[in-house]
């Protein structure tokens, strides 16, 4: 018999038609006569109850059916009489098709602490929790890649090993072939790079960005959605080695342009979440909640939808750095010192406690600030003609501050060629950038948004390491 997800389950009113269901035993409670299982198989966060009539056979079989054990049953698609479900399944045959041995499999129908869970990432999907984030990551990569192809967006695969480091940082995984117990050495003492796999030294890639404006330099519009890598030692909640970005890159398109783009990105997949994972966001609501029921009122997160559509509602603030920096020096906070970082300057780069307190005290919507200053921001930024700002962009969320980063790139060859060398950026590594500016160039803008950032933001998470399946940060490389 052909199985039957538990979802599709969950939605008929066919009863008495003969089924097949496969799935993993959530927890099991038995009476004398009858035992009910709860079973799921991922397809969505609940579960369907399978009520079984214990005879001679069955007690024997259902000593084996454990929490974590993956069974097939065929059964009879019944009206549920109990509360919280409307069907279940009324078992004829059973057969386990993976055993859990109950003292060794680690996820006992019990609350588990997201460290614990960390540490069993090879098993962690089975969780609520997990099982919720991974099903919300996916509608959300859909909905990305849905959203620039209506837009005629053209997806482009920029390269993961790179020559460049296009944000300047420096921070980044080395990828060679040389033996590292005998590398080879120029006269000087430094390494012979062209005894290595590309003839020079290689990375793993920061951003798709540069590449990404190649291609937009020709095809007008595109977007890159791939892994990126920062081989930055921080260990906090908001940062990972190994993480993905959306980066889409339009020729002939302005500051104003870029934020219309990204505003109007946000809200369509903060939309499309609300429409297609509405089980798992009350499910991500009500675990945020209950993680958060001791805390004092006025420390509680907002509640996960309204949170969401506190971003729909209303449209988003636009105003300069400058405008940001003359409130937060006259906000209460700051006066107080009561931020850990006070504004006492302009020129200051913001921190998160900054750009939170913009949105969900001063304002009470989401920020877009512009005209950084050049000396805090990226050497390929449009330059001000007043010398000291750049046309850049930051997008700043309740709870998690920037979500979003990006400018109206530098068009003139000299302006750009002046900065790279400024920053004492090597030229030979440049070159196929620069020319873009020499043949053909246009205004053009782009952003970033990580995608991390994003699932945090959509599910409540208070830490970067429970969004992205295997996380991968300072001396943890396990999975």
């Amino acid at each position: 018999m052909k199985r039957t997800e538990v979802r599709t389950l969950l939605k008929r009113t066919d009863f008495g038609e003969l089924i097949n269901v496969k799935g993993w035993v959530r927890t099991k409670r038995s009476s004398k006569n009858v035992a009910f299982i709860a079973l799921n198989d991922g397809s969505t966060i609940n579960n369907i109850q399978i009520v079984v009539e214990i005879n001679a056979d069955m007690e024997t079989l259902l000593n084996h059916v454990q929490t974590g054990a993956a069974l097939s049953v065929d059964g009879i698609l019944s009206e549920s009489m109990g509360s919280g479900q409307k069907v279940e399944v009324q078992a004829q045959h059973i057969q386990i098709l993976g055993e859990a041995n109950p003292n060794e499999y680690p996820l006992q129908p019990k609350k588990h602490s997201l460290e614990f869970l960390r540490e069993k990432a090879h098993l962690r999907f089975r969780t609520n929790t997990f099982s919720a984030i991974a099903r919300v990551r996916h509608a959300m990569i859909f909905a990305v890649h849905q959203f620039f192809n209506e837009r005629n967006f053209y997806n482009i695969h920029t390269p993961i090993i790179t020559g460049s480091d296009a944000e300047g940082a420096g921070e980044m995984f080395q990828v060679t072939t040389l033996d590292l117990k005998n590398l080879p050495k120029n006269e000087d003492g430094s390494i012979d790079y062209k005894k290595d796999f590309f003839g020079k030294s290689a990375n793993l890639t920061v951003s798709g960005q540069l590449e990404g404006e190649l291609a937009a330099l020709a095809l007008s519009k595109i977007y890159t959605f791939g892994p990126t890598f920062r081989a930055e030692n921080s260990n906090t909640t908001r940062h990972l080695a190994e993480f993905w970005m959306i980066e889409p890159e339009m020729a002939f398109y302005d500051l104003n342009d870029n934020m219309d783009l990204a505003e109007e990105m946000l809200k369509y997949v903060i939309q499309y979440a609300l429409d297609h994972c509405t089980d798992d966001l009350q499910f991500l609501s009500k675990r945020q909640q209950d993680e958060e029921k001791n805390k004092k009122a006025n420390e509680r997160s907002m509640e996960l939808i309204e949170k969401l559509r506190f971003v729909l509602d209303e449209p988003f603030v636009r105003l300069t750095y400058t405008e940001a920096i003359q409130i937060l020096k006259n906000s209460k906070p700051n006066k107080k010192k009561r931020f850990q970082y006070l504004v006492n300057e302009w020129g200051v780069d913001l921190q998160s406690e900054h750009e939170r307190y913009l949105v969900e005290k001063h304002f009470k919507r989401p920020v877009i600030l512009t005209d950084y200053p050049a000396s805090i921001k990226a050497f390929y930024m449009k330059q001000n003609e007043d010398g000291k700002t750049v046309r850049a962009m930051d997008v700043l969320f309740p709870q998690i501050g920037e979500i979003i980063g990006g400018s109206q790139r530098e068009e003139n060859y000299d302006k750009l060629y002046a900065k790279i060398k400024a920053l004492d950026i090597p030229e030979s590594s440049m070159w196929w950038y620069l020319e873009t500016r020499k043949f053909g160039s246009v205004p053009h803008s782009g952003f970033g948004l990580g995608f991390e950032r994003l699932i945090l933001f959509l599910t409540g998470m208070t830490n970067i390491r429970d969004v992205i399946p295997f996380p991968r940060t300072p001396l943890n490389l396990e999975f």
